[in-house]
């Protein structure tokens, strides 16, 4: 890429979130082109532990266009997952770059500018498609842990291997913490710490649950919990930012293996981390659970609010024509940053784009006609808008 490189539309992000916004530009024969900064499409998943499974059937984690491999009232693995969107950026023949980190978003004029470290572009649209989970958060008082204790993020975590001898204190009481601290218990003391959630009573990976149980949570995260509803527009900002109820883990489950529930994680005392009954956990690794944040510095355009979130409308933004979100949380509804909501609201956000994109350019003129569609006819399984991590908005 260099500084006269122009691009219609260009999506930062290349998860499920900007392979579904990828998929209905295409459909439309618009100009467009996917920014990743990972090196193989799918590698937000990858990344993650190894022993991470899905919370949903793979039915319900197909984007539109191309279905899943495998038993479908099964959860897929992370890798599963991962190796999903990579054949569907395939299938679909996806213009999505690798390995293209962006630095910095502003306006040039009637442009945006899209600076990479490989490069710039200019374009006329943007979707930033890196969703709400895009850094790790743990809080000011880790940096004051004895230097000698492990500390993980979930989102670094991979396996047990990892740790050093000694007890475990995994801080966040949400499906990481949970399940991590079944695998880590196995050979190490370990402690849980954080409210305890409400859960889900049955077991999902049985034959009932898994086919009535997800289907009635999937439709009142969709379809309930939404800006459309009363109820929806009331939750929303409770909602946003709280630990969603344990999924697959029930709290019997963590007794009986031997995970000591312990409350919230305070400070530090002497090195080592501090409750907030004044307890002090003598332990030599600590495995941060503590969730994910949005991450908009690189943005440089006005549109955000006092905490540094978009101002937006169903991810249209307010106070910036052309600029797009995608896999915000709750950005439409509770599924939003979900692999079940994501879709539906790429729909939305590209039928606006479509309807605005020609206003928009104006007086700018395409460096190049929009690229016809080479995308397979979608199949006969699902085109519909079911759809996340930055979810992995599901594991969290």
């Amino acid at each position: 890429m260099n500084s006269s490189d122009y691009v219609e539309t260009v999506v930062i992000g290349g998860g499920q979130a900007g392979l579904v916004a990828g998929y209905e530009l295409q459909r439309r024969g618009r100009d467009f082109v996917i920014l990743d900064a990972h090196s193989r499409t799918g590698d937000a998943w990858r990344t993650r532990w190894d022993s991470l499974r899905l919370f949903t059937p793979r039915r319900d984690c197909e984007l539109p266009g191309l279905r899943i491999t495998g038993q479908r009232s099964i959860a897929p693995t992370k890798d599963e997952m991962a190796d999903y969107l990579e054949r569907y950026a395939t299938h679909h023949a996806l213009p999505v770059r690798h390995g293209v980190r962006v630095t910095r978003l502003s306006k040039d004029g009637e442009r945006f500018r899209i600076e990479t470290d490989a490069g710039d572009i200019t374009a006329s649209n943007v979707v930033v498609a890196t969703g709400s989970y895009a850094a790790a958060k743990t809080p000011a008082f880790a940096a004051e842990l004895d230097p000698h204790i492990v500390q993980l993020h979930s989102s670094s975590y991979l396996n047990p291997q990892q740790l050093q001898p000694g007890g475990v204190l995994l801080v966040g009481a949400g499906n990481s913490g949970a399940d991590i601290s079944l695998e880590v218990v196995r050979d190490h003391q370990t402690w849980l710490a954080g409210p305890t959630l409400s859960h889900v009573p049955v077991d999902i990976d049985k034959l009932i649950p898994r086919h009535i149980v997800i289907r009635v949570v999937r439709f009142v995260q969709r379809n309930v919990l939404c800006l459309r509803t009363p109820i929806g527009r009331k939750a929303a900002p409770k909602l946003r930012g709280k630990g969603t109820p344990l999924i697959r883990q029930k709290p019997k489950w963590l007794e009986k293996a031997g995970v000591q529930r312990v409350g919230r994680v305070v400070g530090v005392h002497d090195g080592l981390p501090q409750l907030d009954d004044g307890q002090v956990i003598d332990v030599t690794n600590v495995i941060w659970c503590s969730g994910f944040r949005h991450d908009f510095p690189w943005i440089d355009l006005p549109g955000f609010d006092e905490q540094g979130s978009p101002v937006h409308r169903r991810g249209v933004a307010t106070e910036m024509p052309g600029l797009y979100f995608l896999g915000l949380e709750f950005q439409f509804a509770l599924a939003s940053a979900s692999l079940w909501g994501v879709a539906r609201d790429a729909t939305y956000i590209i039928k606006h784009l479509d309807k605005h994109a020609p206003a928009l350019r104006t007086g700018i003129g395409s460096a190049h006609p929009a690229r016809p569609t080479t995308s397979r006819p979608p199949s006969p399984a699902r085109s519909d808008t079911r759809s996340t991590a930055v979810g992995p908005v599901q594991a969290r």
